[in-house]
C-alpha cells in the first residue's frame, strides 16, 4: 500500500526532538522522500559561495537603478547566466513611467537661512561611493512636482495616529509643511496621510534613534547610517496598486492603453522629499511649540518640538516624466508529466543605486541556487513541474516589472501557476519567513533540513531558541516550545509576491536571512560591496543558506507526488483572525462610548462656568452591532472541511482504481485553491487587491491587514461597510470550504 507522508497538522505539542528527527516530506512517498533527501544533497554539494561573491561584486559594480545603462547590462549578463545554466530564458520588456529629479531644494528661510545638502560624499574606505555621475540622487519617486513655503510642524512617524496626538495637543498641519522619520510605516504613507490633513509638503529624515550612531558605530567605521546617508524610495500610493502607474491592471506593453498623468491615482498630493540627518537638525533644532511626547523623541541633540514654526521651509521640486524600459528576464525549466504546473521563483535585480544587500544579495543566492539545480537538470534528473525563475526589474518603483509580467500573463498564471517564492535582501541572521498559511508545514520541514552556518543546528531549531527568548509571558514561552509548525507571517506588500498573491490569487512565500547584519546602507550609495562583505554576511555562509532554504522549496513543490499543501493551520489560523476581529469591535465600540462620556462631561463643565469659551467636538455615532455569525460559521465549515481532506489524503492506495489519473486531478484541484480566496470585485476603493485575506493596509503599505474588507472597515468605523465585508468573506470562505471538499472527495476516489 502507498501512502502519502501527509502528517495530521492537528498534534500542535509534539515534541521537538521528535520532529526533528522525522525525516518525511509533505506530499511524498516514504521512498520518494528518500530520494528527495539524496537529490537535496546533491543539490547542496553544488553551491558555491565564491560564486556569490563574484556575481555580486559584478551586479554591483556600477550603480543600477531602473532604466541605466547599467540596469541594462546587468539584464543581459543575468539572461546569460541562466542560458549557461539549461534554461530555457528570454527577456520580456514593458514601458513604464519612472520620474527622475530635475530640481531639487530644501531651505530654512527662518529664523535662520540653512539649505540641505542632499548629497551623500564618497568614502576612501567605499570603492564604489564615488560614482556620481552614475548615482540617482536622493529623492523619492513618483512625487509631483512643487513649490512651496511653509511653516514646519514635526509629526513624529506621520501616520493616522500621530495627526490624532498632534490634534489633542492644538498642532494643525493645514497649510504647512510636515517633517516626519522614517520608520513606523512605509514612507509613502506619510505624505498621503499628511496631505489628508491639509499639508503642503512632506519631508521624511532618518532619525538616529531608528537609524544611526543610537544602533551603533557609524558606517564607515560600524554598519550604521552616517549623518550624511538618506534613504531614497518610492512613495507611490502601492495600497491602491502597484506597479506601472498609467496602465493600472494591465501589462505596460508598448501598445497598451495609458491614462494621462494628471489622472494617474497613485502619484502624491503633496511635494515629498527625503534628507538625512545631518540635514534634519537645523530645520529640527529651530521648531519651537509644544515638547514632543517622550515617545516621539529622536536621538539628534536637541529637544524635541513640534512646532509650528518659527521654521519656515521653502521646497522646490521638479522631476523629468519620463517613459523607461523595465526588462525582466524569464528562465524556464520544462517539467516533465505535470508541466502544465509552474513552480514560480523570483527576486528582482534592480537597486536605487549599487545595492549589493537590496537586492544583489538574494539575486546571487537565487542564481546559484538556479545553478545547481540546472546542474542536476544534465545529470539526467528532470522535474515533475516546471520551474521558472525571473529576474525583475522596477521593483524599487513600485514592483514594476513583477506586476507587469503578472498582468500581462494573468490568465496563464490563474491557469498554470502552483506557488510563487519570492526573496529579496539577504544578510546574517535568523531565518524569517511569511507567506499562505497553507504552505506552514511544507517551509517547517524544510527549515529541518537546512543547517545554520554559525550554530550548526538546524536553522527550525535556531528559530525557536529565539522565539522562546524573546517570549514575555511563560504561556508564550510554551506555545513556542510547544508548537510543531513556523507560524508564517501574513504577507501584506513591499516586494514582489504582491502580484502574484493579491492580485493573481497564487499561494506565495517571501523569504530571506537577517537581523543579525547590520544597518545603515538601506537606499543610499553605501548600500555597497564592501558595506556588505564587511558587515552584513562576511564570506557569504547566509547567502548559501538561503540558497539550500529556497532551492530545497522549489525542488519539493517541483517533485512532490502531490503538493504539499496542508488546510488545518490555515483554518484556525482563520478562526484567530476572526476572533482579533470580534475584539477589535468590541474596543473601537468601547473607545467611542468613553470618548463621547468625556465629551459630554466637558461640555456639563463648561455650560456651569459662563466665562469659559469651548467648541465641543461632536460626539461620535454609537457603533452598532456587527453580526460575526456567518464568519464564524464559515470558519468552523473550513476547520471541519480541512479535517475531512487530512483524513482523506493520508492514506490513497496506489493499487486503487486509475490512482494516477486520481494524483493528476488532486494536484490540479489543489493547484487552483488559493484563487477561491479571492474575489472579481476585489477590495473596496481598491479592487487591483483581490485577495479577501491577505493585503497592505490602506495606511500601513507594507503592513498585512488580515481580512482587510472587515478589519478596515471597522478600523475607519464604516459600520454598514463592515457588516457587507463579513458577509462577503464568509461566501469567500464557504466557497473555499467546498474546494477542500472537493478535494477530499477526489483523494477517496468519489471525484475526478
Amino acid at each position: 500500500m502507498r501512502r502519502w507522508t501527509i502528517t495530521l497538522a492537528l498534534a500542535s505539542t509534539t515534541l521537538f526532538a521528535q520532529a526533528t528527527n522525522d525525516k518525511s516530506i509533505l506530499g511524498f512517498t516514504a521512498s520518494n522522500a528518500a530520494k528527495e533527501h539524496a537529490l537535496e544533497a546533491q543539490f547542496d554539494a553544488k553551491l558555491n559561495r565564491d560564486d556569490l561573491r563574484n556575481w555580486m561584486q559584478r551586479l554591483a559594480g556600477r550603480p543600477h537603478h531602473l532604466g541605466s545603462d547599467y540596469d541594462r547590462q546587468n539584464t543581459e549578463f543575468i539572461a546569460s547566466l541562466f542560458k549557461s545554466f539549461g534554461y530555457d530564458t528570454h527577456v520580456e520588456e514593458f514601458q513604464v513611467l519612472f520620474p527622475t529629479p530635475k530640481k531639487r531644494l530644501v531651505e530654512l528661510i527662518a529664523p535662520e537661512k540653512f539649505t540641505a545638502k542632499l548629497f551623500e560624499p564618497p568614502l576612501p574606505q567605499d570603492a564604489t561611493s564615488g560614482q556620481t555621475n552614475e548615482q540617482l540622487p536622493v529623492y523619492n519617486a513618483y512625487s509631483i512636482d512643487g513649490d512651496v513655503t511653509g511653516d514646519l510642524v514635526y509629526v513624529n512617524y506621520g501616520v493616522p495616529a500621530d495627526y490624532d496626538e498632534l490634534e489633542r495637543r492644538g498642532v494643525d498641519v493645514k497649510g504647512k509643511i510636515a517633517i516626519a522619520r522614517y520608520g513606523g510605516s512605509w514612507r509613502g504613507i506619510k505624505p498621503k496621510v499628511a496631505a489628508e490633513h491639509g499639508a503642503i509638503g512632506c519631508i521624511i529624515y532618518s532619525d538616529p534613534r531608528d537609524d544611526g550612531y543610537y544602533q551603533g558605530d557609524v558606517y564607515p567605521k560600524g554598519a550604521y547610517r552616517n549623518e550624511n546617508g538618506a534613504q531614497r524610495g518610492s512613495v507611490m500610493d502601492m495600497p491602491i496598486h502597484p506597479g506601472d502607474p498609467l496602465t493600472p491592471g494591465v501589462g505596460a506593453t508598448t501598445n497598451a492603453k495609458r491614462l494621462d498623468r494628471k489622472d494617474v491615482d497613485v502619484i502624491t498630493k503633496i511635494p515629498v522629499l527625503p534628507i538625512s540627518y545631518g540635514d534634519a537638525l537645523p530645520l529640527l533644532s529651530n521648531l519651537a511649540g509644544p515638547v514632543a511626547p517622550p515617545d516621539w523623541r529622536g536621538a539628534l541633540p536637541i529637544t524635541y518640538h513640534l512646532g509650528p514654526g518659527p521654521a519656515r521651509v521653502h521646497m522646490d521640486l521638479e522631476f523629468n516624466w519620463n517613459m523607461v524600459p523595465c526588462r525582466d528576464v524569464i528562465a524556464r525549466l520544462p517539467g516533465t508529466d505535470r508541466a502544465e504546473q509552474w513552480v514560480i521563483r523570483g527576486n528582482h535585480y534592480d537597486a536605487w543605486v549599487n545595492g549589493a544587500a537590496d537586492p544583489i544579495s538574494g539575486q546571487v543566492a537565487m542564481l546559484e541556487e538556479a545553478k545547481a539545480i540546472g546542474e542536476l537538470a544534465r545529470s539526467g534528473w528532470r522535474p515533475k513541474r516546471t520551474i521558472i525563475y525571473a529576474a525583475w526589474d522596477g521593483e524599487e518603483q513600485g514592483l514594476l516589472g513583477s506586476t507587469e509580467w503578472a498582468e500581462e500573463h494573468g490568465d496563464e498564471l490563474r491557469q498554470h501557476g502552483v506557488v510563487y517564492i519570492n526573496s529579496d535582501s539577504n544578510a546574517r541572521g535568523f531565518l524569517e519567513i511569511g507567506g499562505s498559511h497553507t504552505l506552514e508545514r511544507l517551509t517547517t520541514q524544510v527549515a529541518r533540513d537546512v543547517n545554520d552556518p554559525e550554530r550548526n543546528v538546524s536553522v527550525l531549531e535556531r528559530r525557536r531558541d529565539r522565539e522562546q527568548t524573546l517570549a514575555t509571558s511563560e504561556e508564550a514561552r510554551k506555545e513556542a516550545r510547544e508548537r510543531q509548525l513556523i507560524r508564517l507571517d501574513a504577507l501584506g506588500s513591499g516586494s514582489d509576491w504582491t502580484p502574484f498573491l493579491q492580485h493573481t490569487g497564487i499561494a506565495a512565500m517571501n523569504v530571506g536571512y537577517g537581523e543579525e547584519g547590520g544597518g545603515g546602507s538601506y537606499h543610499s550609495v553605501y548600500d555597497s560591496f564592501d558595506h556588505y562583505t564587511r558587515f552584513v554576511d562576511p564570506g557569504f555562509p547566509y547567502g548559501i543558506a538561503q540558497a539550500e532554504t529556497t532551492g530545497r522549496l522549489v525542488l519539493r513543490l517541483a517533485n512532490a507526488d502531490v503538493l504539499p499543501l496542508e488546510f488545518t493551520t490555515f483554518a484556525d489560523t482563520l478562526s484567530r483572525y476572526v476572533e482579533e476581529l470580534t475584539k477589535l469591535a468590541q474596543t473601537t465600540r468601547t473607545e467611542i462610548e468613553e470618548r463621547n462620556r468625556l465629551i459630554r462631561e466637558r461640555a456639563y463643565e463648561i455650560a456651569a462656568d459662563p466665562t469659559k469659551t469651548y467648541v465641543s467636538p461632536k460626539p461620535e455615532t454609537p457603533a452598532p452591532y456587527l453580526n460575526f455569525a456567518p464568519l464564524q460559521n464559515a470558519v468552523a465549515r473550513l476547520q471541519q472541511s480541512a479535517r475531512e481532506y487530512d483524513r482523506a489524503a493520508t492514506s490513497i492506495p496506489s493499487d486503487a482504481p486509475n490512482a494516477a489519473s486520481r494524483e493528476t486531478a488532486l494536484d490540479h484541484a489543489l493547484m487552483h485553491i488559493e484563487q477561491a480566496l479571492t474575489t472579481s470585485q476585489g477590495l473596496p476603493r481598491r479592487p487591483w487587491f483581490r485577495h479577501e485575506i491577505y493585503a497592505p493596509g490602506f495606511y500601513t503599505g507594507y503592513g498585512v491587514k488580515t481580512v482587510p474588507g472587515v478589519r478596515e472597515a471597522i478600523e475607519q468605523k464604516q459600520w454598514n461597510e463592515a457588516n457587507q465585508q463579513i458577509e462577503v468573506v464568509a461566501g469567500v470562505i464557504n466557497n473555499y470550504a467546498a474546494e477542500v471538499d472537493r478535494a477530499a472527495d477526489i483523494a477517496r476516489g468519489r471525484a475526478e
